[in-house]
């Protein structure tokens, strides 16, 4: 029997959209939900533990056995553990893996990363599990404090896992190096942010053999994703009982504050050594900016790369510098002696 004898076309059309509609709709909806969101809430941290995720504790040692969130596991301050002290990049890769496999730290398994509320080596956690091939990483900002202000449950033993035996391989395109961002900061395509703070951007406070910035980058601290930037001077003057103003701004906020940036433009992402850009990259990415970079040897492989174009540019008075140091040291001296008089 013709089917068209039984609903007119125009009911058949709909019926057709309909079924399609419906279709792309869990196509969409299937795709979505095995997207994870990188930044996560406390209520999804506690979802994380309950399946049994890998839980990364990224401090210090002695912060992490006074408390910490049941489950996780730590392999020391982060910042220490996994770059070399005076260039500050990752020390060599089997050394990184060596480390991680010790721990049980699977970069390619359900992985979350916590520190404390508003410290950007905690970005620098998924930077890394991101980098050696890791495709299932979360964050949780808030960290230890968001945990501890919720009411929820801390573990103070050291948690520990089966050892693995994973090879990390790192993922160069998620990165920039030195000789890639000299040809990208000659190209108008590409955005340029610099993480830090005002005073590194315009070579007043100079932390290489040269201060100011990478011409035409565009200055936005990372605290500036904070709900209260200035939280941590704040809690320096004692202004502030906890770090509360370090949560994130919602994503309306942060919208505005990168409002002038194009979504669809590739970003670079730059810092002091790449921690601080890391979190403003993750930001990025969680407001739909497509093609962001991290420069990974940031401001320390830029100042000191004396054929890098620098605007703003300062040098290092080290005269001056050793000067400071000295007069400092007097100072010590004299306060050692006053109280070694006192005692006597």
């Amino acid at each position: 029997m013709n089917s068209s004898l039984i609903y007119p076309y125009s009911i058949q059309g709909s019926i057709v959209k309909s079924l399609l509609a419906i279709v792309l709709a869990s196509i969409f909806s299937m795709a979505f939900a095995q997207q994870k969101i990188a930044i996560i809430q406390t209520d999804q941290m506690q979802q994380a533990v309950a399946r049994g995720a890998i839980i990364w504790d990224v401090r210090d040692e002695k912060s992490y056995l006074d408390g910490h969130i049941p489950g996780a596991i730590n392999i020391g301050e982060i910042g220490n553990v996994l770059r070399d002290p005076n260039k500050e990049d990752y020390i060599p890769t089997e050394q990184i893996q060596k480390i991680f496999n010790a721990a049980g730290l699977d970069v390619n398994k359900d992985v979350v990363v916590y520190g404390a509320r508003g410290n950007p080596y905690t970005y620098f956690g998924l930077y890394t599990i991101n980098y050696f091939g890791g495709k299932d990483a979360q964050i949780y900002h808030d960290g230890i404090d968001g945990w501890k202000q919720a009411g929820l449950p801390i573990q103070k033993e050291r948690q520990t896992l089966p050892p693995v035996s994973v090879v990390l391989v790192p993922q160069p395109q998620l990165v920039v190096s030195n000789e890639e961002m000299l040809k990208l900061a000659q190209s108008k395509s590409v955005q340029i942010i610099d993480a830090r703070t005002p005073d590194e951007f315009s070579g007043k406070d100079v932390r290489t053999i040269r201060g100011g910035h990478i011409p035409n980058a565009t200055n936005i601290p990372y605290e500036d994703n904070w709900q209260d930037p200035a939280t941590a001077i704040k809690l320096g003057k004692k202004q502030v009982a906890d770090n509360s103003g370090m949560a994130l701004k919602n994503q309306t906020d942060l919208k505005k504050l990168y409002a002038n940036l194009d979504p669809d433009k590739e970003t670079v992402v730059y810092c002091q050594s790449g921690v601080r850009a890391a979190e403003t990259a993750t930001v990025l990415k969680s407001l739909g900016f497509k093609k962001v970079k991290v420069y990974d040897s940031s401001w320390l492989g830029w100042g000191n790369n004396l054929k890098a174009p620098v605007a703003d540019e300062t040098f290092l008075n080290v005269g001056a510098l050793n000067a400071k140091m000295t007069a400092m040291q007097n100072k010590i001296s004299q306060l050692e002696e006053a109280l070694k008089n006192k005692n006597n």
